[in-house]
């Protein structure tokens, strides 16, 4: 779908605050709020704009029991439905909540949750890597997230405490 460039300004504008209000978008762009609210229910009922969601800073959150990790997937591709398929039987499972193909040295990389890093242990080897074009996996856990989706997550900055030492 190609889109204007007012529903190019929309989408940017949503992308980075999608709680802003629809009258003040239409101010931003130049066009009614008629206008936009058609242009907004377009781009949703094209699935342009899939889903609105929140950025959580689960670092801030004392009793968030939650583990993330980056899987590295080399597969074994299947004729005619290439990497597809297996993408599929793996975004399926409750614990992945994304995938990507990549290009490098791995095809697939995931983000699995979990409540534990057993619970994400026993989510590689009893269901990943058991699936039959899975060829090889590298779990690597996110021990702290800095920025994410363009935003910086930690505010507060890093300071030096060692001691400078001149000649």
């Amino acid at each position: 779908m190609k889109l204007s460039p007012k529903e190019m300004e929309i989408v940017e504008i949503l992308e980075t605050n999608a709680r802003i209000a629809t009258d003040v978008i239409a101010k931003m762009v130049g066009l009614s709020i008629e206008e936009t609210e058609q242009a907004i229910k377009k781009l949703e009922e094209n699935k342009v704009i899939v889903r609105y969601i929140s950025l959580v800073d689960w670092t801030k959150v004392e009793n968030h029991p939650g583990v993330r990790a980056m899987i590295d997937v080399k597969v074994t591709p299947k004729r005619g439905v290439g990497f597809n398929d297996i993408a599929e039987r793996i975004y399926r499972f409750d614990e992945v909540s994304s995938v990507y193909l990549m290009s490098g040295t791995y095809d697939l990389s995931i983000i699995v949750e979990g409540k534990s890093l057993n619970e994400v242990a026993n989510f590689v080897s009893q269901k990943l890597s058991t699936l039959e074009s899975v060829i090889s996996t590298t779990t690597h856990f996110i021990l702290k997230k800095y920025k994410h989706d363009g935003i910086i997550l930690e505010t507060e900055t890093i300071k030096d405490k060692r001691i400078v030492v001149s000649p």
